[in-house]
C-alpha cells in the first residue's frame, strides 16, 4: 500500500489529520498498526489536557431496549458545535445502550467498566478517544436506568 493510501486509511479509522496521520506513519517507519497506537496515545495525552475544561452543552440520550429497560443519559462537551455532530451523538447513544446493558451503580463503575462493543477498551477510554478525535472536553454528568 502506499503512503498516501495508508494515511488515507490511518485517517478514515481515527478521525486524526492528514499531517497527524502522516507523522505517526513517519515515527512508526511505515508500521501502520504502530502508527495508529501512536495516534491512540496522543488523542489520550489531548483528552488529559483538556479534562479541566469546562462543559456547558451537550444532549441527553434515551435509549429503550425491548420496552422492558430504559435509560436516560446527560452527556457533556463544551460548545452546542460538537453536541451536535455525529461522533458526539454516537458516543451517546453507544454509552446509553452500555448502560441499559450493564447496569453501572454510578459514573465511576460506568467508566471502569468494559466497553460492550469492544471488551479490550474501557468506557472511560472510549470517551477519551472521542475527546482526542474532535478536541473538546466530554464527560457524563448523569443517568438513570430503569427496568421493568
Amino acid at each position: 500500500m502506499s503512503d498516501s493510501e495508508n494515511v488515507k486509511k490511518l485517517r478514515g479509522l481515527t478521525g486524526a489529520g492528514v499531517m497527524e496521520c502522516k507523522r505517526a506513519l513517519e515515527e512508526a517507519k511505515g508500521d501502520f498498526d504502530a502508527a495508529r497506537d501512536i495516534i491512540a496515545e496522543r488523542g489520550m495525552l489531548k483528552a488529559e489536557k483538556k479534562a479541566e475544561r469546562k462543559t456547558g452543552s451537550g444532549v441527553l440520550e434515551s435509549y429503550i431496549h425491548n420496552g422492558r429497560v430504559g435509560v436516560l443519559l446527560e452527556l457533556r462537551c463544551e460548545t452546542d458545535f460538537v453536541a451536535r455532530t455525529d461522533d458526539f451523538k454516537n458516543l451517546a447513544h453507544d454509552l446509553a445502550m452500555h448502560i441499559a446493558a450493564m447496569n453501572p451503580e454510578n459514573i465511576d463503575a460506568l467508566l471502569a467498566q468494559p466497553f460492550i462493543k469492544d471488551p479490550s477498551k474501557n468506557i472511560e477510554f472510549v470517551i477519551k478517544q472521542v475527546i482526542g478525535k474532535i478536541g473538546e472536553n466530554m464527560k457524563v454528568e448523569r443517568f438513570m436506568r430503569y427496568e421493568l
